[in-house]
């Protein structure tokens, strides 16, 4: 009877360390991951999935990032998202952040210097360049194809403040104290060590009231997120009726969502939200807060991935449908961060 009893405890202390294995088992597959694999498959072919195993490290994330003829159904392709995130961020669904941050904090200032560090096709950044402001906007990007891409575009719209530097980062040498501003528009989650990078590389560079400016995810790290946001990801995609469920380019129907996998995610692009957790807390612990406007996309995001298409051009009934959603976030939003934030910091002593 006595050993017995005492079996009962270590019964219990197996129980929970089987499932904490099981629980790290499913963040590093996950039923999404076959699901990813399957439809990528689909939509771009073997020789592509084959290409992600055969390649690592830099030279994978540079191959992710030197596509220029992949089309998907993201969020940020329906028009009504992007007006949500104007409301949000500038109040006027028909106002940029570009437009807002140039007249509503740099009206009065010239001759300013700007760095963007992973810039891709650098469309924003070619905005940036048709303001007189500006004097030198560099962009680098490790993509040639995106850099090329941007450049020719630029010369098109005869800009001559602007130019674009293909380079690893971790090889370009950025002066110190030179930029009045530092940007980043969904790229600053693909550097890794970020407290480090923000304390040192980014605020060295800039001069002593020099800005950091981010339009970012600074979500979960890897895309781990909390099985509460994960729940209601779910509640939301289960609003949207089934013929507006198909995927993109396919005719699998999106069930459900699981999150993606740790393996899956560095497979993909080993830089893909390396340490996007630490964002925020690295910036506010070197930098002054001037502006920072969250917009969401901790439902959005995962609900539309995929499934995109079916809202870039609206009826009634899926404008009723995009609202419903948007409503839910917003409620999501009331008691969580929010996974994405335009901000405007400025550098601290």
């Amino acid at each position: 009877m006595v050993t017995k009893l005492r079996s009962v405890p270590l019964l219990k202390k197996y129980c929970v360390a089987l499932k904490q294995i099981q629980n790290k088992m499913k963040k590093l597959i996950t039923i999404d991951d076959s699901i990813d694999l399957l439809h990528k498959l689909r939509q771009r072919g073997f020789g592509f999935i084959l290409s992600k195993l055969n390649i690592t490290g830099i030279r994978r994330t540079e191959k992710t990032f030197n596509q220029l003829d992949y089309t998907s159904a993201d969020w940020w392709t329906i028009p009504k998202v992007n007006e949500r995130w104007n409301l949000l961020i500038t109040g006027n669904k028909d106002i940029d952040y570009i437009e807002y941050l140039v007249e509503n904090h740099l009206r009065n200032r010239k001759n300013l210097r700007l760095i963007s560090l992973g810039s891709g096709l650098s469309h924003y950044e070619i905005e940036l360049a048709k303001y007189s402001n500006f004097a030198e906007i560099i962009c680098v990007d490790i993509a040639e194809n995106r850099m090329l891409e941007a450049e020719s575009k630029a010369n098109k719209l005869n800009l001559k403040n602007i130019k674009f530097v293909c380079e690893d980062f971790n090889n370009y040498k950025i002066p110190k104290e030179y930029f009045d501003i530092v940007f980043f528009h969904a790229s600053l989650h693909h550097f890794d060590n970020i407290h480090d990078f923000v304390a040192s590389t980014i605020k060295n560079s800039l001069k002593p009231d020099g800005l950091l400016v981010i339009n970012e995810y600074v979500g979960a790290t890897r895309l781990q997120f909390p099985k509460h946001q994960i729940t209601k990801i779910n509640e939301a995609l289960n609003t949207i009726p089934k013929e507006y469920r198909t995927r993109y380019k396919s005719n699998l129907l999106k069930k459900k969502f699981h999150g993606s996998g740790i393996i899956r995610m560095i497979l993909a692009d080993p830089s893909e939200c390396v340490d996007s957790a630490s964002i925020l807390p690295a910036i506010h612990s070197n930098f002054n807060t001037i502006v920072e406007k969250p917009y969401g996309g901790n439902i959005l995001m995962n609900v539309l991935k995929d499934i995109a298409h079916h809202f870039v051009n609206l009826d009634e009934k899926k404008l009723e449908i995009l609202e419903k959603l948007f409503r839910l976030e917003d409620e999501y939003l009331i008691k969580n961060d929010s996974d994405f934030i335009f901000g405007i910091y400025q550098k601290s002593s």
